[in-house]
Protein backbone atom coordinates (compact mmCIF):
# COMPACT_ATOMS: atom_id res chain seq x y z
CA UNK A 1 0.00 0.00 0.00
CA UNK A 2 2.83 2.35 1.04
CA UNK A 3 4.42 1.81 -2.40
CA UNK A 4 0.64 2.63 -4.21
CA UNK A 5 0.46 5.71 -2.62
CA UNK A 6 4.15 6.52 -2.89
CA UNK A 7 3.74 5.62 -6.85
CA UNK A 8 -0.09 8.07 -7.31
CA UNK A 9 1.75 11.22 -5.78
CA UNK A 10 4.71 10.99 -8.28
CA UNK A 11 2.60 10.96 -10.69
CA UNK A 12 0.92 13.75 -9.45
CA UNK A 13 3.84 15.52 -9.07
CA UNK A 14 5.09 14.91 -12.48
CA UNK A 15 1.84 15.69 -13.92
CA UNK A 16 1.91 19.04 -11.79
CA UNK A 17 5.62 20.19 -13.19
CA UNK A 18 4.56 19.20 -16.92
CA UNK A 19 1.52 21.68 -16.89
CA UNK A 20 3.74 24.44 -15.52
CA UNK A 21 6.48 23.64 -17.96
CA UNK A 22 3.96 23.69 -20.54
CA UNK A 23 2.08 27.34 -19.27
CA UNK A 24 5.75 28.68 -18.47
CA UNK A 25 7.41 31.71 -20.58
CA UNK A 26 9.75 29.80 -23.02
CA UNK A 27 12.18 32.68 -22.97
CA UNK A 28 11.90 32.91 -18.82
CA UNK A 29 11.75 28.42 -18.57
CA UNK A 30 15.24 28.48 -21.00
CA UNK A 31 17.05 31.19 -19.06
CA UNK A 32 16.19 29.05 -15.69
CA UNK A 33 17.50 25.51 -17.43
CA UNK A 34 20.81 27.09 -18.85
CA UNK A 35 21.26 28.91 -15.18
CA UNK A 36 20.61 25.68 -12.97
CA UNK A 37 22.84 23.69 -15.04
CA UNK A 38 25.42 26.21 -15.13
CA UNK A 39 25.22 25.85 -11.39
CA UNK A 40 24.89 21.78 -11.09
CA UNK A 41 27.61 21.73 -13.74
CA UNK A 42 30.40 23.91 -11.04
CA UNK A 43 29.54 21.99 -8.04
CA UNK A 44 30.31 18.24 -9.77
CA UNK A 45 33.43 19.66 -10.96
CA UNK A 46 34.17 21.29 -7.18
CA UNK A 47 33.47 17.72 -5.85
CA UNK A 48 34.94 16.06 -8.20
CA UNK A 49 38.38 18.14 -8.12
CA UNK A 50 38.14 17.98 -4.66
CA UNK A 51 38.55 14.20 -5.31
CA UNK A 52 41.33 14.59 -7.36
CA UNK A 53 39.82 13.93 -10.75
CA UNK A 54 40.95 17.67 -12.62
CA UNK A 55 40.65 16.19 -15.95
CA UNK A 56 37.18 15.65 -15.48
CA UNK A 57 36.34 18.92 -13.24
CA UNK A 58 38.83 21.70 -15.21
CA UNK A 59 36.66 20.61 -18.58
CA UNK A 60 33.10 20.30 -16.67
CA UNK A 61 34.03 23.47 -14.62
CA UNK A 62 34.67 25.72 -17.94
CA UNK A 63 31.15 23.79 -19.40
CA UNK A 64 29.34 24.93 -16.48
CA UNK A 65 31.19 28.70 -16.63
CA UNK A 66 29.86 28.98 -20.10
CA UNK A 67 26.35 28.07 -19.22
CA UNK A 68 26.58 30.97 -16.37
CA UNK A 69 27.47 33.62 -18.96
CA UNK A 70 31.39 33.29 -18.91
CA UNK A 71 34.35 32.51 -20.67
CA UNK A 72 37.80 32.48 -20.46
CA UNK A 73 38.50 32.83 -24.14
CA UNK A 74 36.44 36.40 -24.06
CA UNK A 75 37.15 39.25 -23.00
CA UNK A 76 34.78 40.10 -19.82
CA UNK A 77 35.70 37.17 -18.15
CA UNK A 78 34.28 36.06 -14.80
CA UNK A 79 32.38 39.83 -14.86
CA UNK A 80 29.60 38.63 -16.88
CA UNK A 81 28.45 36.12 -14.53
CA UNK A 82 27.06 38.78 -11.88
CA UNK A 83 25.54 40.30 -14.84
CA UNK A 84 23.31 36.34 -15.41
CA UNK A 85 21.68 36.72 -11.99
CA UNK A 86 21.66 40.89 -12.21
CA UNK A 87 24.34 41.77 -9.63
CA UNK A 88 26.60 44.80 -10.74
CA UNK A 89 25.16 44.71 -14.23
CA UNK A 90 25.58 48.07 -16.25
CA UNK A 91 22.64 48.62 -18.45
CA UNK A 92 23.72 50.78 -21.33
CA UNK A 93 21.30 52.64 -23.69
CA UNK A 94 19.01 50.82 -26.28
CA UNK A 95 17.68 48.08 -23.66
CA UNK A 96 14.20 48.23 -24.52
CA UNK A 97 12.82 48.40 -27.85
CA UNK A 98 9.25 50.22 -29.26
CA UNK A 99 6.96 49.07 -31.64
CA UNK A 100 3.76 51.27 -32.04
CA UNK A 101 0.43 50.73 -33.80
CA UNK A 102 -2.73 52.34 -33.69
CA UNK A 103 -4.14 50.56 -30.59
CA UNK A 104 -0.88 49.27 -28.80
CA UNK A 105 2.29 50.86 -27.49
CA UNK A 106 4.93 47.75 -26.61
CA UNK A 107 8.18 47.58 -24.77
CA UNK A 108 10.24 44.29 -25.69
CA UNK A 109 13.55 44.53 -22.75
CA UNK A 110 16.95 43.46 -24.60
CA UNK A 111 17.74 41.77 -21.70
CA UNK A 112 15.05 39.50 -20.57
CA UNK A 113 13.34 39.26 -23.67
CA UNK A 114 9.68 39.99 -21.72
CA UNK A 115 7.40 41.53 -24.35
CA UNK A 116 4.90 44.47 -21.90
CA UNK A 117 2.78 46.87 -23.83
CA UNK A 118 -0.05 49.30 -23.02
CA UNK A 119 -3.66 50.12 -24.83
CA UNK A 120 -3.36 53.73 -26.31
CA UNK A 121 -6.77 53.55 -28.13
CA UNK A 122 -10.28 52.55 -27.48
CA UNK A 123 -12.51 51.65 -24.23
CA UNK A 124 -9.38 50.40 -22.38
CA UNK A 125 -6.64 53.16 -23.53
CA UNK A 126 -4.21 53.79 -20.70
CA UNK A 127 -4.75 50.18 -19.05
CA UNK A 128 -1.57 48.14 -19.52
CA UNK A 129 -2.11 44.71 -20.97
CA UNK A 130 -0.47 43.06 -17.86
CA UNK A 131 -4.12 43.73 -15.99
CA UNK A 132 -6.16 41.58 -17.48
CA UNK A 133 -6.57 37.89 -17.78
CA UNK A 134 -6.36 35.54 -21.18
CA UNK A 135 -10.27 35.62 -21.59
CA UNK A 136 -10.36 39.40 -21.13
CA UNK A 137 -7.37 39.87 -23.65
CA UNK A 138 -9.20 37.83 -26.43
CA UNK A 139 -12.14 39.27 -26.21
CA UNK A 140 -10.35 42.61 -27.38
CA UNK A 141 -8.89 41.69 -30.55
CA UNK A 142 -11.83 41.75 -32.75
CA UNK A 143 -11.65 45.92 -31.98
CA UNK A 144 -8.30 46.09 -32.99
CA UNK A 145 -7.44 46.96 -36.62
CA UNK A 146 -4.74 44.40 -38.32
CA UNK A 147 -1.35 45.56 -37.27
CA UNK A 148 -2.43 45.96 -33.79
CA UNK A 149 -3.53 42.10 -34.23
CA UNK A 150 -0.50 41.05 -34.92
CA UNK A 151 1.49 42.50 -32.52
CA UNK A 152 -1.18 41.70 -29.48
CA UNK A 153 -0.49 38.22 -31.13
CA UNK A 154 3.00 38.77 -30.69
CA UNK A 155 2.37 39.70 -26.85
CA UNK A 156 0.24 36.60 -25.70
CA UNK A 157 2.60 34.29 -27.48
CA UNK A 158 4.99 35.08 -25.12
CA UNK A 159 2.63 36.06 -22.26
CA UNK A 160 0.45 32.46 -22.97
CA UNK A 161 2.69 30.06 -24.82
CA UNK A 162 -0.39 28.23 -25.26
CA UNK A 163 -3.12 30.41 -25.96
CA UNK A 164 -3.81 29.30 -29.20
CA UNK A 165 -4.50 25.98 -27.82
CA UNK A 166 -6.28 26.86 -25.01
CA UNK A 167 -8.35 29.64 -27.12
CA UNK A 168 -11.11 27.77 -29.05
CA UNK A 169 -13.63 28.96 -31.37
CA UNK A 170 -12.37 32.45 -31.28
CA UNK A 171 -11.50 33.84 -35.05
CA UNK A 172 -7.84 35.01 -34.33
CA UNK A 173 -7.00 31.57 -32.46
CA UNK A 174 -4.42 29.97 -34.48
CA UNK A 175 -3.93 31.77 -37.27
CA UNK A 176 -1.68 34.68 -38.65
CA UNK A 177 -3.23 37.88 -40.07
CA UNK A 178 -1.54 40.33 -42.47
CA UNK A 179 -0.16 43.46 -40.95
CA UNK A 180 -0.05 46.48 -43.05
CA UNK A 181 1.78 49.15 -42.44
CA UNK A 182 2.37 52.10 -43.82
CA UNK A 183 6.45 53.52 -44.05
CA UNK A 184 8.67 53.40 -41.37
CA UNK A 185 10.29 56.73 -40.13
CA UNK A 186 13.67 57.07 -38.97
CA UNK A 187 12.40 57.86 -35.68
CA UNK A 188 10.33 54.75 -35.31
CA UNK A 189 13.20 52.65 -36.61
CA UNK A 190 15.53 53.33 -33.76
CA UNK A 191 13.03 53.04 -31.44
CA UNK A 192 12.09 49.35 -32.45
CA UNK A 193 16.30 48.80 -32.27
CA UNK A 194 16.38 50.38 -29.36
CA UNK A 195 18.94 52.88 -30.66
CA UNK A 196 19.91 56.52 -30.43
CA UNK A 197 19.26 59.17 -33.32
CA UNK A 198 22.55 58.84 -35.29
CA UNK A 199 23.37 55.30 -34.49
CA UNK A 200 26.43 54.36 -36.84
CA UNK A 201 25.94 51.06 -39.17
CA UNK A 202 27.82 48.81 -37.14
CA UNK A 203 25.69 49.95 -34.06
CA UNK A 204 22.50 48.95 -36.03
CA UNK A 205 23.54 45.80 -37.30
CA UNK A 206 24.44 45.17 -33.41
CA UNK A 207 21.14 45.92 -32.31
CA UNK A 208 19.89 44.07 -35.12
CA UNK A 209 21.57 40.66 -34.51
CA UNK A 210 21.18 40.55 -30.76
CA UNK A 211 17.03 41.72 -31.06
CA UNK A 212 16.85 38.73 -33.77
CA UNK A 213 18.29 35.89 -31.40
CA UNK A 214 15.78 36.91 -28.99
CA UNK A 215 12.64 36.89 -31.57
CA UNK A 216 14.14 33.36 -32.52
CA UNK A 217 10.97 30.67 -32.49
CA UNK A 218 13.22 28.57 -29.52
CA UNK A 219 13.22 31.68 -27.65
CA UNK A 220 9.46 32.36 -28.06
CA UNK A 221 9.86 34.88 -30.73
CA UNK A 222 7.71 36.16 -33.25
CA UNK A 223 7.72 36.60 -37.07
CA UNK A 224 5.71 40.60 -36.89
CA UNK A 225 8.15 41.61 -34.56
CA UNK A 226 11.13 39.95 -36.32
CA UNK A 227 9.76 41.47 -39.58
CA UNK A 228 9.65 45.36 -37.87
CA UNK A 229 12.93 44.55 -36.90
CA UNK A 230 14.33 44.04 -40.25
CA UNK A 231 12.86 46.61 -41.77
CA UNK A 232 13.83 49.23 -38.94
CA UNK A 233 17.32 47.75 -40.24
CA UNK A 234 16.56 48.53 -43.17
CA UNK A 235 15.22 51.72 -42.82
CA UNK A 236 18.13 53.16 -41.20
CA UNK A 237 20.85 51.52 -43.50
CA UNK A 238 19.08 53.35 -46.39
CA UNK A 239 19.25 56.71 -44.33
CA UNK A 240 23.04 55.94 -44.32
CA UNK A 241 23.30 55.14 -47.56
CA UNK A 242 21.82 58.16 -48.80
Amino acid sequence: MPTLIAGVVAVILLYSLLQMFRAANPVILARAIKIGGGIVALAVAAFTGLKGELAVAIPLGIFGAGLLGWSPFGPSGFGNIGGIFGAGAKRSAGQTSRVRSQYLDMTLDHDSGELTGRIVAGPHAGHSLDEFDLPQLTAMISGFDAESVALFESYLDRRFPAWRQDTQGHAAGGQSRPAPSGKMTDEEAYQILGLQPGAGRSEIGRAHRALMKKLHPDQGGSTYLAARVNEAKDTLLRTHLS
